[in-house]
């Protein structure tokens, strides 16, 4: 049974049982596209990418619309409106941003053919287990209000997995 909490928007109730394992991405509903975010909020961070070899850095600094507490966006039906360069990750664009997606990345796994985590919230049942494993960057972070753009690279952090 799935456990639907006012910390977690994410509608996992009705499903069909791992639609994931069964359904080509490209013929997921929107409700079971969403309920493959895991809520860990890293794909919120705001990344710093080499120039020269395309490698791409993970920083502390958030988008200013993630909710530290939830790993969660405040605002996440509008959030172009306050983020026009947010992306919508979709069937169609995935492969485009294969690059930066987190490694634990329940979008990634699926879209390699690769299983998801046992703590992920389909498999476990609670929006918890991606903060109890210690995957999500709840508490970690800081407002992109807080950081100017030049001291970014002070705060590079490595993925938690």
């Amino acid at each position: 049974m799935t456990h639907h909490t006012s910390n977690d928007p994410i509608d996992r109730d009705n499903l069909s049982p791992r639609f994931w394992e069964t359904k080509p991405m490209k013929q997921l509903s929107r409700p079971e596209w969403e309920a493959l975010c895991d809520g860990c909020g890293k794909c919120c961070l705001n990344k710093l990418e080499d120039e020269d070899t395309g490698e791409v850095a993970l920083t502390r600094v958030a988008c200013r619309l993630l909710d530290d507490a939830t790993c969660l966006c405040s605002k996440y039906e509008t959030r172009h409106q306050y983020v026009p360069e947010c992306i919508t990750l979709d069937a169609a664009t995935i492969q485009k941003h294969m690059y930066w997606l987190p490694q634990t990345c329940a979008y990634r796994l699926v879209y390699e053919g690769r299983p998801l985590y046992d703590w992920h919230p389909l498999l476990s049942g609670d929006p918890e287990t991606v903060h109890r494993a210690g995957v999500s960057v709840r508490g970690m972070t800081y407002s992109e209000y807080e950081i100017a753009d030049d001291d970014w690279e002070d705060h590079i952090i490595e993925e938690p997995t």
